[in-house]
């Protein structure tokens, strides 16, 4: 009986770590993201948020690095897709998270949407997203101030 017991307890916890929000370490360096704007003459407010994984010709290499370590790095980000390839599945799950939290932030840090907002479109794959929005609440002077028509 004590062990059915440590195996639903082990089982629970397993499925409670399984249901955190992602991390946004987990993608740290390798997402780009931007938010744009447009304010329509009634007032009504839409965005596009796209977001993207770097490839290895978007992270910057140091101009210092000498050409075989260079070349290294290359082969290794190289190693690292062809991993994250096997584990695309489970790849694109956390993706998907990790879109929802990154347009989260950015609507909250730009305040753009007070009063939340409608999806009118949505596209994820492996390694890029767009979202497409439209505010719950009308522009005020402030947002044709701060972010224009």
């Amino acid at each position: 009986m004590f062990k059915h017991y440590l195996i639903v307890c082990s089982l629970m916890a397993l499925s409670a770590c399984s249901a955190s929000p992602p991390d946004p370490k987990e993608f740290a360096g390798q997402f780009r993201d931007t938010f744009s704007t447009e304010i329509k003459g009634d007032g009504i407010k839409l965005f596009t948020y796209k977001a993207k994984l770097a490839t290895a010709t978007d992270r910057p290499l140091p101009d210092d690095q000498p050409h075989d370590q260079r070349i290294n790095r290359r082969k290794q980000d190289l190693q690292s897709y062809l991993i994250e390839q096997r584990n695309a599945e489970q790849r694109l799950e956390l993706w998907h998270q990790q879109v929802d939290l990154g347009l989260q932030k950015t609507i909250e840090m730009s305040g753009y949407c007070q009063a939340g907002f409608v999806e009118l479109n949505r596209y994820v794959e492996m390694d890029r997203a767009e979202i497409r929005g439209e505010c719950n609440d009308g522009a005020t002077q402030e947002d044709f101030t701060k972010f224009g028509r």
